[in-house]
C-alpha cells in the first residue's frame, strides 16, 4: 500500500469524525437546561420567554431563550408559579 494512501484515508477518517463531533456539540446546546439553584446565568439579552396557558394556580415549567454574555444563544426550563394565581385571591 502506498504511504500517500494511507496518509490522505487517514485525514479524510479524522475529518469525517471532527465533523460528527461537532454535529453532536450544536445538538446538545439547542437542548434547554433545567435551572437550579445558585447556577450562574449569563444573560446579556432576552429573546422570548414561553409558559403553557392554564385557569388553574399550580406550578409549571416555563422556557426562556437568551444570548449569553458569549454572544451565544442559549436556553434554560425553570420552574413557577402559572399566571392564573395573580387572578386568584
Amino acid at each position: 500500500m502506498n504511504i500517500r494512501t494511507l496518509l490522505l484515508t487517514s485525514a479524510l477518517a479524522c475529518s469525517a469524525f471532527a465533523g460528527l463531533a461537532q454535529a453532536n456539540d450544536t445538538n446538545a446546546a439547542t437542548q434547554p437546561v433545567p435551572y437550579q439553584y445558585g447556577m450562574p446565568l449569563h444573560v446579556n439579552k432576552v429573546i422570548s420567554l414561553t409558559e403553557p396557558q392554564t385557569q388553574q394556580c399550580k406550578v409549571i415549567t416555563a422556557d426562556m431563550k437568551y444570548i449569553g454574555n458569549a454572544g451565544k444563544p442559549a436556553e434554560i426550563t425553570y420552574r413557577k408559579m402559572s399566571d392564573a394565581c395573580s387572578f386568584q385571591n
